[in-house]
């Protein structure tokens, strides 16, 4: 079989992929500069650039859709190219300019995609936020922190009565809002059909000042180790992106492209890589309103049923849930390999058992396998820096940098690499933080990421990179060892795999590693263990936690003291989004974690042996492990 998807690749290698040969360039303090050879091509000025084309050459495809009753609500370029000017006129006329942003509180939808477009189209910055910044009252401090931030003369939301309680904030007073769906009775909010009946203002005037410097959206960082930045995010950047994608992925001007996408828009995943990719390659977006987690999956499936890709984006969990549905499902899993070429992931490393899982199941149904690629970049980024150059047997490779991209690597101490980027995707500063814009550069103009990279292999540039963690993330033990976290973290998390939904590595000036470990309740239930079994915030069934020691001793054989986890308690409580502990992308925030649990950290390093819950994970043969409990 591994033979057979050798060749497979090589085909996919032949017709899928652009390579991008690097240069490197060693600077006087030993730092490394990588570039593609490959100039960058031709970059639209704006994105109604992409908009005017495909509403000309293909006014009747789809270009977005959304679940509508039993079927689609579908709109093409055409329609949407005039909805988009209707709306602009009315924004015009409403008095808004490249000074008072749009607050865009609701998550994935058709009128959210026309509202945005609008607003670009005449130069008016867009604000996406997470929508359970709204929805959950414990959240409502992040979206109060963004309304203050931006100061927005506009808000949208899809539905009035939904949304009530956050358009009632103190902070919301004078900003108007538009809603798709207006109370039945009492509405204080303009209703989006009326701002489709347009007006007299001069949209043709408003739309030739916007320019390639415009600011398109500004997009918060996700506040995962400080406040929440404003990242000002221009339509050079996500058009010069657009382009560096297309000059690596052939396939996307070979084909049309159609994708079923759930990734939410207020991140740069889904609301600036992939939604903009169906618009510049006058592909169809059709907007998935299920999610990887338990509650919302099925309706993934019940979509699958209807659409399915030729290209798939997802983050790992996403991907893991998705395979076991097609294992389950022989039509489906007909369906979602038939015309697929691409299969994406970003967000952290795919787990090779889902890799493989996905090879395997392509070679059976097509006979060869789809290019199973990745990226890297930031918010800031707009957002892809470098991108997998070929097809590999194995997830965590990035890739080379992009046509127009400059990667600068500074070494670090154990072989990996400080990860700078320049480039004309690249943010020239965040929303009224001129000190944050300052730190954010080197002397040499380069971004700092905080990303740690290292080579796939160092004497061929050209095979890549690999992720290796924020080094922020690092941190050293009693001994002095320094701990890799975020790459212990995606190992620890595989070997875990299914029943831990996520990791944090525990340590910092402590004698060894621990995990606070969170657990898939779904995963819990199915391998029969008793998640109401619980001792001061953490999970004490003896089978889980002797399942999960087993498997810890065994991950530690023959490990250092860098990567050899010693300890670990099992979170009883889920992370709080409402507490800071997860972003709205669904990431883990282990400071806030750890400093918010503190109890559980103490006992995590000084409880007694026989403490409920604990697992101590002696050196040794797995057989003999067996968790401390009472």
């Amino acid at each position: 079989m591994r033979s057979d998807q050798s060749v497979a690749r090589a085909l996919v290698r032949a017709k899928n992929v652009q390579y991008h040969d690097v240069t490197c360039e060693t600077q006087p303090d030993g730092s490394l500069v990588l570039t593609a050879r490959a100039p960058l091509g031709p970059v639209v000025a704006t994105t109604g650039d992409w908009l005017h084309r495909w509403a000309e050459e293909a006014p009747d495809r789809v270009f977005i859709a959304e679940r509508s009753g039993a079927g689609w609500r579908e709109e093409s370029y055409r329609a949407v190219l005039q909805q988009v000017r209707a709306l602009a006129a009315s924004l015009l006329e409403r008095g808004l300019s490249a000074q008072t942003p749009i607050l865009i509180m609701s998550g994935n939808g058709v009128d959210h995609a026309l509202l945005a477009l609008a607003a670009q189209y005449i130069g008016v910055p867009i604000v996406p936020v997470a929508e359970q910044y709204s929805l959950i009252p414990a959240a409502h401090p992040r979206l109060v922190h963004a309304i203050e931030m931006v100061q927005p003369a506009l808000a949208y939301v899809v539905d009035e009565e939904q949304y009530s309680d956050a358009l009632a904030l103190d902070a919301m007073r004078g900003i108007k809002v538009v809603t798709s769906r207006p109370k039945a009775s009492g509405s204080q909010a303009t209703a989006f059909a009326d701002l489709l009946k347009g007006g007299s203002a001069d949209v043709e005037a408003a739309h030739a000042l916007v320019s390639p410097n415009s600011v398109a959206k500004i997009l918060m960082t996700s506040g995962s180790t400080s406040a929440p930045k404003g990242v000002l995010t221009t339509h050079a950047m996500m058009c010069v992106n657009q382009t560096q994608i297309a000059q690596s992925l052939p396939m996307l001007g070979q084909h049309v492209p159609r994708l079923l996408d759930w990734l939410p828009w207020n991140h740069v995943f889904g609301g600036s890589h992939n939604f903009n990719m169906m618009l510049s390659n006058g592909g169809s977006l059709y907007i998935d309103d299920g999610k990887p987690v338990k509650a919302q999956f099925a309706r993934t499936l019940e979509n699958l049923s209807l659409v399915t890709g030729t290209l798939s984006f997802n983050v790992p969990v996403g991907y893991a849930m998705l395979l076991e549905a097609l294992r389950a499902d022989a039509a489906l899993r007909q369906r979602f390999f038939q015309e697929l070429e691409l299969i994406f992931y970003s967000g952290a490393s795919l787990p090779q058992e889902v890799w493989r899982g996905f090879e395997d199941m392509a070679m059976e149904i097509k006979g060869e396998v789809p290019l199973m690629t990745s990226s890297w970049g930031l918010t800031e980024t707009a957002p892809a820096c470098i991108m997998q150059q070929e097809p590999t047997d194995r997830a965590g490779v990035i890739g080379v940098p992009l046509p127009g991209v400059s990667l600068k690597l500074l070494p670090l101490d154990d072989g990996r690499f400080e990860a700078r980027v320049k480039g004309p995707n690249v943010l020239s500063g965040y929303y009224k933080d001129a000190a944050k814009s300052q730190e954010a550069f080197d002397e040499q103009g380069y971004f700092i990421t905080g990303d740690a990279m290292r080579f796939v292999d160092p004497k061929d540039y050209n095979k890549g990179l690999a992720f290796d963690g924020r080094i922020s993330e690092d941190f050293k033990l009693l001994s002095g060892t320094w701990v890799r976290a975020a790459q212990l973290r995606i190992e620890a998390l595989a070997c875990l795999a299914p029943l831990a939904s996520d990791l944090v590595v525990t340590g910092q000036d402590q004698g060894d590693i621990g995990l606070f470990i969170f657990i898939d309740q779904a995963e819990l239930a199915k391998a029969g263990f008793d998640g109401a079994l619980q001792q001061d915030g953490a999970l004490s069934d003896p089978g889980l936690l002797a399942e999960l020691s087993r498997r810890l001793a065994d991950f530690g054989q023959g490990a250092s003291s860098s990567t050899r986890i010693a300890r670990a308690l099992v979170m009883a409580e889920p992370a709080s989004m409402p507490e800071g502990e997860m972003t709205a992308k669904g990431n883990l925030n282990g400071r806030k974690i750890m400093a918010r649990r503190a109890a559980l950290l103490e006992r995590l390093y000084r409880g007694e042996p026989d403490d409920v819950g604990l697992i101590l994970v002696p050196r040794g043969e797995s057989q003999r492990v067996q968790p401390t409990v009472k």
